[in-house]
Order: C-alpha cells, then structure tokens, then sequence
C-alpha cells in the first residue's frame, strides 16, 4: 500500500460546507517549514529543500485529506530573513497611527508594502498570517536562542492567532531543546511540539493534530476523522509492510536446488560443476528476491530509486550495495557462520527433508511410507523418490535467511522512521548492535523446508492454515522486535 501525496494546487476550490483549517508554516529562513509539509504529505515533491535561505520564494499551498474528505490546507510561507527591519517598519507605523490594534498594526503594514520592497518576503508571511487560524512555527533546536528568534515570535503574535512552535531536528539536542522551552515561557507559550522532519514518529504528526483539536474546537470533529483515518492508513501500510517482508522469508527459505544424484561413480567432476551452478542459482534468487521486496517496500512508503539514491542510501539500482554473500558479511552481523560459511558455502547447504530430516536407507523409507499411507506419498513423493535415487537438494542455509530477515528488518525500522525531508546518508546495512529473530525461528524455518510449494502460487497455500500462522508470527514478530 502507498500513502500518496495528498495536494492540490494552489488554485483548486475547498469543498462545499464548513470552511477548511488553514494554517500557516513560519519561521526563520532555512529552519524546516518545507520539510514539515513534506513530512506531513508524505511526499517529497512538494517545494524545494536546500540547504541554503531562502529557498521558499513564494506562499505555497498544500491541501491534506481524511479519505475523500478535505480537513485543511497547509500554507508553506517564505522565510523571515530581515526581522530587524520589519520590527522598525512597524515601529514607525505605530508611531503614525496610535489607535491602530496589534492585528490592524500587520494589515496597515501588509497593505503600504508593495512590490519589490526590501521587506517583500516578510510582507507574504504576515498576508498569509492574517489570513489563517493557527500557526506554526518551525524551530531549528540546533540554533541558539537569538534575540531574532523572540522578536519574530512577538511580532507574530500580533496576528492574535493561535501558535504552536514546531521543534525540528530534536535528535541528540535536548539540551539546546529545554533552553528553547524556557525562552517560549516567557510569552505563556506552552503547547510546543517535537515533530522531527528527518526522523519521523507518526505519534507525533498525531500529537500535532491533537493539539490543533485543543486550540480550535469548531474543527475539532474534522480533525479527530483526519486522525483516525492516518491512524488506520499508518497501520495498514506497516502491516503490509510487513506481511511483504514475511513473504520474502517464506520465499526464500521454501526455495531449492537440485543438485544431481551422490555416490555417482565416475561422474565426480560432473557433480561438482552441477552444485556449483546448483548453489550461484540459489544465490541469484535469494539476491533478486531480495531486490524485488525492496524495490515493493520503497514505493510503499512513497520513496523512490531516485530519492534513494540522491539521499546516498546504499542501494543502487534497487540492489543492497552490501551484498549478502559477501565474504564476511555473516560474521559482521555477529551470526554463528559454521565451517560452510568459511568455506564460502554460506548461499547454501544440501538437506534431506525426508522424515524431519533423518537419514534413512531406500528400505526403511518404502517401509515408513507402507506405514503411513498414500497421503504421505502424496505429500513427500517427490522427496522420497529422490531420496531413493540418491539426488540431493540445496537451499539457503540458516545462517543466510538470518542475515535476509535481520536486513530486512533493519529497513522497515528506517523507513517507519524516516522523514519524506531526510536527505542524509540512511545506512542500511551495516551491522546491527542487537539481532532478534522471532522465539520460534527455527522451528518456522524446519516447516518452510518442508512445503517447498508454498514459495510459489497463492493458491498453494492462502487456505492452509499452517501458512497463516508462520505468515502472521513473521509479521507479528517485525512489528513488535525492538528496533534493530
């Protein structure tokens, strides 16, 4: 499932009926007001991010909905660059017309402004400010508390709108955050928000609309569908999310190779070349399987191959830059490797799915299958046929689907967490402090070997009950494991 961008360009008419919420997105130049925006929609096509002032030029205009329904619009607002200026240009206003209130005060300012003026980017802000029901304000924590910082938020306060400042890139800045929430103290501003652009937690876009509800009760009903419809869409796009990744497992873990028959006289050279082309047929499918659940989550999340790859994620061309059979990659994700890893078999391991795996002769397998009737032939026949030939099977060993779920779920963790904003390097791939795997792992991967077909059609399996319970523990256990 896809969350879609949810806009509608500037001149698109609101629905009929109670106006929408429109707020507006302030701040200083360069502290994330866009980003915020991109971080709300899901998208990261609308405006420009750069890491340079003043790169929104003009008042932009993005529309969020509840389903079919339009809740509000999101006004993207050019940068505050010359507070200095603007705060004597309405000193001298002031000054002219004493009778003037706090909100007459902007609109005189708004309306003396005209093209082309020095303050023309400031004049936008504060039109846009008059023109809406709730602000926020977007704070870079990384920046120290300036005298700049306070005027701006006097002079917006003038507006006599409500206001919510926006802390923006929190990560690993509490100190510099506790200090900003002082500062704001001092104007009785405390309903502040933590919603960082880069690193997203949907429980704060939550928050966010929570506090919009407790501030403007005429939208509150509105609000509360906008809620509980992202809340649904969140979950349902992890779940999915999820449930993909499990079918890699499943995938991965039920394919096999024929690898010809043992005790072969003569045929030594034969066999050798037939399990070496076995096993680089084993790894091209794990590999590409791979791929293809990649290339499904990211567009999932409304990231794409170019996004990706401008953002220095490695992954190129849909492929993991580390690649999974590569030598020392299992012992760097602190995997019990076993002697076929060392010896460079760690694609995979040659099994006797007969029996749970138990080593018996073709007499003693005739014998278990007169003793258990046709249904098992008929379930094992082809194993049991080859096991009576000789021919042995290759699949990914254990070692492998460890390392392919532990991968997996490490890129799930990144892209639940990660800001449509985020332009900085995600690794994706390097070693993990901590890898939990699901309690009953094993005993997933032994039933799996043991219905190869269900690596193949959905009708093979969608009314097994065997393979909904593996699929929902997989699933179960991603959504719930500690981030890795």
């Amino acid at each position: 499932m896809t969350i879609h961008s949810e806009m509608k360009s500037a001149g698109t008419a609101p629905a009929q009926g109670t106006p929408l919420l429109e707020i507006a997105v302030v701040g200083h130049t360069n502290t994330g007001k866009t980003s915020l925006i991109r971080t709300l929609l899901r998208s990261t096509r609308f405006g420009r991010v750069e890491d340079a002032a003043g790169t929104t030029r003009h008042v932009e205009r993005a529309t969020i909905f509840a389903g079919s329904e339009a809740v509000l619009n999101l006004h993207d607002t050019p940068g505050i660059e010359d507070v200095y200026a603007l705060q004597d240009r309405l000193h001298v206003t002031a000054a002219r017309n004493k009778r003037l209130t706090p909100v007459e005060l902007l609109e005189k300012f708004v309306a003396a402004t005209p093209l082309n003026d020095s303050l023309e980017q400031e004049a936008k802000v504060i039109r846009q400010v008059l023109r809406s029901d709730v602000l926020l304000y977007v704070i870079d924590v990384r920046e120290p508390v300036l005298e700049k910082y306070l005027i701006e938020i006097e002079t917006l306060g003038k507006a006599m709108k409500p206001m919510i400042p926006v802390f923006n890139f929190t990560a690993s800045h509490r100190a510099e955050l506790d200090l900003w929430r002082k500062k704001l103290a001092a104007f009785n501003i405390y309903a502040s928000l933590e919603l960082d652009t880069v690193a997203f937690a949907f429980e704060a876009e939550k928050r966010l609309y929570q506090k919009i509800q407790s501030l403007l009760e005429d939208h509150y009903t509105r609000l509360q569908r906008l809620i509980d419809h992202r809340a649904r869409v969140w979950n349902q796009l992890c779940m999915s999310a999820a449930r993909r990744i499990a079918g890699l497992i499943i995938t991965a873990a039920c394919y096999r190779e024929h690898t010809g028959q043992t005790g072969n006289t003569g045929g030594d050279t034969r066999d050798l070349a037939e399990a070496s082309s076995a096993a680089a047929r084993l790894q091209d499918f794990v590999r590409q399987a791979e791929q293809h659940c990649l290339a499904d989550l990211l567009k999932m999340f409304n990231f794409t191959d170019n996004d990706i790859e401008l953002q220095k994620i490695p992954v190129q061309n849909g492929y993991w830059q580390l690649d999974l059979f590569a030598p020392g990659v299992l012992k760097a994700y602190g995997l019990d490797v076993g002697s076929a890893a060392l010896k460079g078999a760690a694609a995979g391991a040659g099994i006797d799915l007969m029996v749970g795996g138990l080593s018996l002769g073709a007499a003693s397998i005739l014998g278990a299958l007169a003793g258990t009737g046709w249904s098992t032939f008929k379930r094992y026949g082809r194993e049991i046929q080859a096991k009576i030939k000789g021919t042995r099977w290759l699949c990914a060993d254990d070692t492998t689907l460890q390392l392919l779920y532990l991968r997996q779920h490490q890129l799930l963790d990144k892209l639940m967490n990660r800001g449509h904003a985020a332009c900085h390097t995600d690794q994706v791939g390097q070693p993990p402090e901590r890898g939990e795997l699901p309690e009953d792992w094993q005993q997933i991967i032994d039933m799996l070997r043991q219905n190869p077909a269900w690596g193949g059609s959905s009708a093979l399996h969608d009314h097994d009950a065997r393979y909904g319970s593996i699929e929902k523990r997989l699933t179960d256990a991603l959504l719930k494991s500690p981030a890795l």
